[in-house]
């Protein structure tokens, strides 16, 4: 029996009116993570799109939510392969304001630390054992951060971007090929 697919669910919001907002960090992670896997178009309809990819002989479904941020889980619930995956074999991808810009933090588990997104797709899978890797976007000194969440990011951030999904993106192989404790030590910080 071929091993259980890998799920990476990246978080953000459809349309191009969000594509180049800070919530969207997760949907640009994918993007990058899809040419560095070789992941085929994404297909899919309803609630999400999919690109499959292939990592020394890993399945991994690259899983892009079409629900907005907030219902993030009923994609996930959609995706027949979750099922086959658990809750472990996700890798969830989600913007944080708490973690400086640039910053990267993969975790094995937790809360969802006040993230939407992260709370409807932890209530999908039924349990707070999920792996994330979280992206600082920084802003935790903004008065309203769900209205800063919503902004595209600074001209010298978006100079900076390429460099941190690059980076991003080799974490998240070292997470699928060793799993969340050899990622945690070689990207976190």
């Amino acid at each position: 029996m071929p091993p259980s697919p890998q799920v990476v669910v990246g978080l953000g919001n459809p349309g191009p009116r969000y594509a180049p907002t800070r919530h969207n960090i997760g949907f640009r992670l994918l993007d990058r993570l899809a040419r560095d896997l070789g992941a085929g178009p994404e297909t899919g309809a309803g609630s999400y799109r999919v690109a499959w990819g292939e990592l020394e002989g890993i399945r991994v479904a690259l899983l892009r939510p079409m629900t907005f941020m907030n219902r993030s889980g009923d994609a996930v619930a959609a995706l027949p392969e979750s099922a086959l995956a658990g809750p472990g074999g996700h890798l969830v991808v989600l913007d944080d304001v708490w973690l400086p810009f640039g910053a990267l933090r993969f975790r094995p588990a937790g809360g969802p630390g006040g993230h939407l997104g992260l709370t409807s797709v932890l209530e999908a899978l039924g349990t707070e054992a999920v792996p994330r890797l979280r992206m600082g976007v920084g802003g935790a000194e903004e008065a309203d951060l769900a209205d800063y969440v919503l902004r595209p990011f600074a001209p010298e951030e978006e100079e900076r971007i390429e460099a941190w999904l690059v980076r991003a993106s080799e974490g998240v192989r070292v997470h699928l090929r060793e799993g969340p404790a050899a990622a945690m030590s070689r990207f976190n910080g």
